[in-house]
């Protein structure tokens, strides 16, 4: 998600919220690197600090909680495995509730980088990295994000309509969100599908996606070897 220094602080925390942590951040299209412009970002991150130490952790099946579990032991080790490597570089971890020790519970984690390029693998879980941007325009910090390889989802934060529409120029993604989450996409209303190490062909939804489940066959008939008379062929059941 890039966000420049024209958008809203409280609708961006609040995006930020639900694209990278609901679901115990287990979606496709959640969010992983928020790059934030210098300008606004120590007061949004403040912010979004803040609503992290609101976010309840715990039994999914309760109406309160915001974040559950992840699927299974090995995506937990997983992921612990990568917050410990960067464990210098946390800028705030979820405190773990007591009375979740037996679960595959995982901190919702904000880890703090130096670059875009410092971010080399998928993360399946509730954490999210964040860089910061000020010199260069915004289609260019699409394109570093984009150099990653990855083009699922995409999202903007602006004011300045021109900003996002550069973005859009640029972005080789399948998904690009403007102003709003990362995640939420409605089947047959948003066709979802993506680009590069995202790809999955035709997209989810979209006016191409059924033939892709048909199998073409072909079937073709000499009449001469009927004498010529498709009549004959035609009293055949």
């Amino acid at each position: 998600m890039l966000v420049d220094s024209t958008a809203l602080p409280e609708q961006v925390v609040g995006d930020v919220i639900t694209s990278a942590f609901l679901s115990a951040g287990q979606r496709c299209s959640a969010l992983r690197l928020l790059c934030l412009h210098e300008d606004i970002a120590q007061e949004t991150l403040r912010m979004l600090v803040g609503a992290m130490a609101q976010l309840v952790i715990g039994d999914p099946a309760k109406v309160a909680t915001d974040v559950g579990p992840v699927i299974d032991a090995a995506a937990k080790a997983a992921l612990e495995a990568h917050v410990e490597r960067l464990r210098a570089r946390i800028v705030y971890a979820c405190p773990p509730p007591p009375g979740l020790e037996r679960g595959h519970f995982v901190a919702p984690t904000l880890i703090g980088l130096d670059a875009i390029e410092d971010l080399d693998r998928e993360v399946f879980g509730p954490i999210l990295h964040v860089v910061t941007w000020k010199a260069e325009p915004i289609e260019q910090v699409a394109r570093r994000v984009i150099k990653l390889g990855y083009g699922l989802t995409l999202g903007v934060h602006s004011r300045i309509w021109s900003a996002a529409a550069a973005v859009r120029a640029v972005a080789t993604v399948g998904n690009l969100y403007v102003n709003r989450s990362m995640i939420g996409a409605v089947v047959g209303v948003q066709p979802f599908g993506g680009e590069g190490l995202s790809g999955t062909g035709p997209k989810a939804g979209g006016p191409h996606y059924l033939p892709r489940f048909a199998v073409e066959r072909t079937w073709t008939v000499d009449t001469t070897s009927a004498g010529g008379n498709a009549t004959l062929l035609s009293l055949e059941d």
